[in-house]
């Protein structure tokens, strides 16, 4: 009886060391496998943030590139008008006017171009010619213009199309200045120059061109009608004086203004 016990007892005993060995072998690979996983996670955080850290380095260069690319082509280009109203306009001004400061000379702030259509609602085709004429003629997309009010004698509802419109700024503003005070212009029919008078006492002008095809761009070929628009120039000149004595030193064609006989007698 005592054998048997003794070895019932070892029987256990080797069971539980052996129970006991496959949980620590159970344990241990459990433990290789989140440490493995651990140490996965970590790489691929790691080579994340590398990879974030390289895209992010890589779209700066770009900016910074394209940027000094930007500023290279701003500073090499200046219009023609740009650089002969700093290079001689500017004193110019500043001697008659007695200006003392370069910020109180006055400048031009942007070039409107407008045509209206008064059919544009029964006639659409004549609308996209217009636009595309108006944005040859520009340089840049027009706009089309709707109607604010209703008007009975015109048979016009609000928001019915009108005509089209473009603001013309910065760079491109000198360069249609320039064409149009060189070549459109002068091309006018009977052309005897542009009324003194038409400045609004805010240092504004406003004319008209009865033709379109005034300008070069316009082929006569392709054009649907012969249509007119307005041009109004916007000066950051405070009196019409100032804008008028901006514009002359440009060369645009005003007329000259009669001289009073008190600035006559003065001038003598």
């Amino acid at each position: 009886m005592a054998d048997e016990k003794t070895v019932k007892d070892k029987a256990t005993t080797t069971e539980q060391t052996k129970k006991a060995s496959a949980k620590k072998s159970v344990d241990k690979k459990v433990n290789i496998k989140t440490s493995a996983k651990t140490t996965a996670k970590d790489n691929s955080t790691e080579k994340s943030t590398k990879t974030d850290s390289k895209v992010q380095d890589k779209k700066t260069e770009t900016v910074k590139k394209t940027a000094t690319k930007q500023e290279s082509k701003s500073e090499k280009y200046q219009p023609s008008y740009r650089q002969f109203y700093d290079s001689k306009i500017v004193p110019s001004l500043m001697k008659k006017f007695n200006y003392s400061s370069v910020m109180e000379v006055p400048k031009l702030k942007k070039i409107t171009l407008n045509m209206g259509i008064g059919d544009a609602k029964l006639n659409p085709k004549a609308l996209e010619s217009a636009v595309k004429e108006l944005t040859v003629i520009a340089g840049q997309k027009a706009v089309v213009t709707t109607a604010k009010k209703d008007v009975s004698n015109f048979k016009i509802r609000r928001g019915f199309p009108v005509g089209c419109i473009v603001n013309i700024r910065g760079k491109r503003m000198y360069e249609f200045f320039e064409r149009l005070n060189s070549i459109a212009l002068p091309r006018t029919r009977d052309f005897t120059g542009l009324s003194f008078k038409s400045f609004d006492r805010r240092g504004n002008y406003n004319f008209g061109v009865k033709e379109q095809i005034v300008f070069t761009e316009i082929d006569y070929d392709k054009i649907n009608a012969i249509r007119g628009l307005d041009i109004a120039i916007t000066t950051s000149a405070k009196t019409d004086d100032e804008a008028y004595a901006l514009l002359k030193e440009f060369g645009f064609p005003l007329r000259e203004k009669p001289v009073k006989k008190n600035e006559s007698a003065e001038a003598e």
